[in-house]
């Protein structure tokens, strides 16, 4: 699964390290999501999509793999 979140993130001038700490999370969790290499709990997703005022389809890419 792709996403927005390091574009979203930089656009807003928030570092990995606030946002994982707003989400209760490593940074380097945060660093695997925006990499693709992790992918979140629904509830985790909901959590980043919301505190970017965005739902979670506007900032994660479901596509065939």
């Amino acid at each position: 699964m792709k996403n927005r979140i390091e574009e979203i993130r930089n656009s807003r001038g928030i570092r990995q390290e606030e946002l994982a700490g707003l989400m209760g999370v490593s940074r380097q969790t945060i660093s695997s999501l925006e990499n693709g290499r992790y992918n979140p709990s629904i509830l985790l997703a909901h959590k980043i999509a919301a505190y970017f005022g965005m739902t979670i389809e506007e900032v994660f890419i479901f596509g065939e793999e």
